[in-house]
């Protein structure tokens, strides 16, 4: 069950991600969920290089930082896909 968890959470931080970018949600479920997942990673990361708390479980803070790495992974792909 706690995977089931995982798999939301990532798609809720996708979504949110791809709302504030712009992609308004047009990358699917599928997409939302890797990026989210990943997002969550790289935030956790990211925070923990500046000294904050990364993602500590299903709580409104995680969910911040998952949204801040989703968003982060998704500035960088459209970064690198403009290029190509």
């Amino acid at each position: 069950m706690n995977w089931l968890l995982w798999i939301v959470f990532g798609a809720v931080a996708g979504w949110i991600a791809s709302l504030l970018v712009g992609k308004a949600g047009s990358q699917g479920p599928l997409m939302n969920i890797v990026v989210g997942i990943v997002g969550a990673l790289l935030g956790g990361w990211l925070f923990n290089q500046f000294g904050a708390s990364g993602v500590t479980g299903f709580n409104l803070p995680s969910l911040l930082v998952a949204v801040v790495g989703a968003i982060v992974l998704l500035l960088l792909v459209r970064l690198f896909s403009r290029g190509a």
